[in-house]
């Protein structure tokens, strides 16, 4: 499956979960994002979106809220501690959205991704909670960024 990965603010391109996700077989288009100026964050990862057509889009942090301001037709979006409220204008995200946060996040408030889900009318089922912190890289999380971004609810 061909994934657009978005990383977050001051984060690397070639970090855990990107490389996780090209380790189980995915294609993954991970440009790097500026990380002072969000328009032209956006303005590359639309540029990446536009050429290369990917099916997921993963936005991590403020990758996150490059991802909700893009337009990403009828690609899926998998969020990871969304940082919606701080950069970007988007206030919801489309139908088949899945977040994924950990209430013990310290950077981004697990309440603002409760709230991105009741302002788009998503399914409670849409949050998946896991992890120990922001970052969402233990082994139970990246197993479930896996599932979100194949498709899959349950384990294999």
């Amino acid at each position: 499956m061909k994934v657009l990965y978005l990383h977050g603010w001051n984060s690397v391109v070639g970090g855990v979960k990107p490389t996780y996700l090209k380790s189980h077989g995915h294609e993954v288009i991970e440009p790097a994002l500026d990380h002072d100026d969000f328009e032209a964050a956006l303005t590359t990862a639309q540029a990446a979106f536009d050429q290369h057509q990917p099916e997921v889009v993963v936005g991590s942090s403020r990758g996150g809220a490059v991802a909700v301001n893009l337009e990403s037709g009828s690609a899926r979006l998998v969020l990871i501690c969304p940082a919606w409220k701080k950069w970007g204008t988007a206030k919801s995200v489309k139908p088949g959205t899945q977040i994924l946060h950990s209430r013990a996040d310290d950077v981004v408030p697990f309440e603002d991704s409760l709230e991105l889900v009741a302002n788009s009318g998503l399914a409670k089922t849409s949050l998946i909670e896991g992890g120990r912190d922001h970052r969402l890289a233990d082994p139970e999380s990246l197993a479930a960024l896996l599932r979100a971004v194949e498709g899959r609810s349950e384990p294999a």
